[in-house]
C-alpha cells in the first residue's frame, strides 16, 4: 500500500477518501478516471478490488457493529488471492450434491494451505459437515 493509506479508514464510504483506496496494481481511486482509461493507463486489473480495501470495509463494518458484514468482507478479502476459475470450481463443488465430503475437505485444505484462506476453509468444512448431516451427498 502507498504512504497515503492508513490502517484505519477515516470515514465511510471509503470513496470519500479516494487516495486511501488502492487497487491490487497499486493505483488509487484517484488514478482510475475516464481519461486514464481512454489513454490506456487503466485496464481491467486496475479496477479489481484489493484485499486491503475489503479489510478496510471490514473495519468499517465492525465499527458500525455489523459483525456478519465484517465476516463477509474478510472472506471476500481472502478470495482475492484465488484465481477466478478456481473460485468457480469451488462454488460448483459447494452446491448440494456437487462434491463428496472428502473432496470438500480437500478443497478446505487447499484454501488453507495454498491461499492462506482460513475463514473460507472453515466455511467449506462447515458445509461438508452440514451436507453430511442433512444427507445431501
Amino acid at each position: 500500500m502507498s504512504d497515503n493509506n492508513t490502517d484505519e479508514p477515516s470515514e465511510y464510504p471509503l470513496g470519500k477518501n479516494p487516495d486511501q483506496v488502492e487497487t491490487p496494481t497499486g493505483k488509487t481511486m484517484s488514478d482510475v478516471t475516464l481519461e486514464s482509461l481512454a489513454d490506456g493507463d487503466v485496464d481491467a486489473a486496475d479496477i479489481r478490488i484489493s484485499a486491503e480495501t475489503l479489510e478496510k470495509q471490514a473495519t468499517v463494518a465492525e465499527s458500525a457493529g455489523r459483525s456478519q458484514m465484517k465476516q463477509n468482507f474478510q472472506r471476500a478479502a481472502e478470495l482475492t488471492e484465488i484465481p477466478d476459475e478456481r473460485i468457480l470450481e469451488i462454488y460448483n463443488a459447494l452446491r448440494p450434491s456437487g462434491a463428496e465430503k472428502e473432496k470438500l475437505l480437500e478443497i478446505a485444505d487447499e484454501l488453507e494451505e495454498k491461499y492462506d484462506a482460513q475463514i473460507n476453509a472453515e466455511l467449506v468444512r462447515e458445509a461438508a459437515e452440514v451436507y453430511e448431516t442433512r444427507g445431501l451427498y
